[in-house]
């Protein structure tokens, strides 16, 4: 137990005193947030926060963790995602751009270093093996879908440092639960990255984790998971972060419904995910996130709660939870459109 109070303490330590020289860095470089339309945040805040995050979260793996082989290729990939990332705050990079780096990382961790998904338990099926055509494009879809589930609810301050660390959280004490240190260790780095970010990005934020801390959040969440799949193939190991992430994965497949639907590019932004709805419905910054986090927390426990119990079971109490999150959701008005002001559409697309 005493291991994962120091590697949670050290990733704390770490992050909490890098952050502000980050937030130095970020103004040196122009690594500048600017309010504008489908922003909630008024005047100009640092980005870039995420580097700190990242830097917390490594020194805390490989002083306490270790550099196994596959704690190397999620090191190796995250690395060229913050890269991106960096890019990103400093730039704004195109949306295309930015997928392709995100594909890129998957790659390295999936392609070089052989990191996953190659088979899994399916309830009254057995072991079900992957080949290689099928197990590399799973991966890295997994791993970009987890990247972009949590880039896309960064919009308010605190939201996805905070999800992510009930999220990190959940899928410790899945790990210590299956005996795997490595992955639980490495998740209880991110809670204690995540929780000293807070301090300096829980409303009023003084610094945001742009898209370097929030797609480094995504892959290392989705990379961790995968490397559980590695060691046992218990659905539970895929099946408990996808139910903790219940509610951005949910709101980011509405959002595709309904870009599609309106004939929108799916990578165009808008203010319409639900924290912008719920804001909209006259609830505070604080309120939002802290019902979020409250939602998120809700969907982790029970996530825990499922995997012991059979198949049917969990379908029975995860199907009706599921379809009445969405009919409250639609009821907000998340399924309906909300377009850019001409100026800021016309900005997106010659980004594009």
């Amino acid at each position: 137990m005493f291991a994962y109070v120091y590697t949670f303490l050290t990733a704390l330590a770490v992050t909490f005193f890098l952050t502000p020289l980050v937030k130095r860095l970020a103004v040196y470089v122009g690594a500048m947030d600017r309010p504008d339309a489908r922003k909630v945040h008024h005047g100009l805040v640092p980005r870039l926060g995420g580097l700190a995050i990242y830097i917390g979260f490594v020194v805390s793996v490989v002083a306490t963790v270790g550099l196994s082989y596959e704690m190397i290729g999620v090191l190796s990939g995250a690395t060229v995602l913050v890269v991106v990332g960096i890019l990103d705050d400093i730039y704004s990079l195109p949306a295309k751009v930015k997928l392709l780096g995100q594909i890129l990382a998957a790659a390295v961790l999936v392609v070089l270093f052989n990191v996953g998904i190659e088979w899994i338990n399916v309830p009254y099926v057995g072991i079900v093996e992957f080949p290689l055509f099928i197990s590399v494009p799973l991966t890295i879809f997994w791993v970009i879908g987890f990247v972009n589930t949590v880039n896309l609810i960064d919009g308010l301050d605190g939201l996805a440092a905070g999800i992510a660390t009930i999220v990190s959280i959940t899928v410790a004490l899945l790990a210590f639960q299956m005996g795997e240190w490595v992955s639980a260790a490495a998740m209880v780095a991110m809670s204690g990255a995540c929780l000293a970010f807070l301090q300096y990005n829980f409303n009023p934020a003084r610094i945001f984790m742009g898209d370097t801390g929030s797609m480094f959040l995504g892959y290392i969440i989705a990379a961790v998971a995968v490397i559980g799949t590695m060691k046992t193939a218990a659905v539970a190991v895929l099946a408990v972060p996808l139910l903790a992430l219940a509610v951005p994965i949910l709101d980011t497949l509405m959002a595709i419904v309904r870009r599609k639907h309106a004939g929108v590019p799916i990578f165009s932004p808008d203010k319409n995910h639900l924290h912008h709805r719920l804001l909209a419905k006259g609830l505070s910054q604080k309120q939002v996130v802290l019902l979020m986090y409250a939602m998120t927390a809700f969907f982790s426990c029970l996530a825990l709660l499922l995997i012991h119990v059979n198949w049917w079971a969990a379908c029975i109490v995860m199907v009706p939870v599921i379809l009445v999150f969405l009919w409250w959701a639609k009821k907000l008005g998340v399924m309906q459109e909300v377009m850019e002001p001409p100026s800021q559409l016309d900005k997106e697309k010659e980004n594009k």
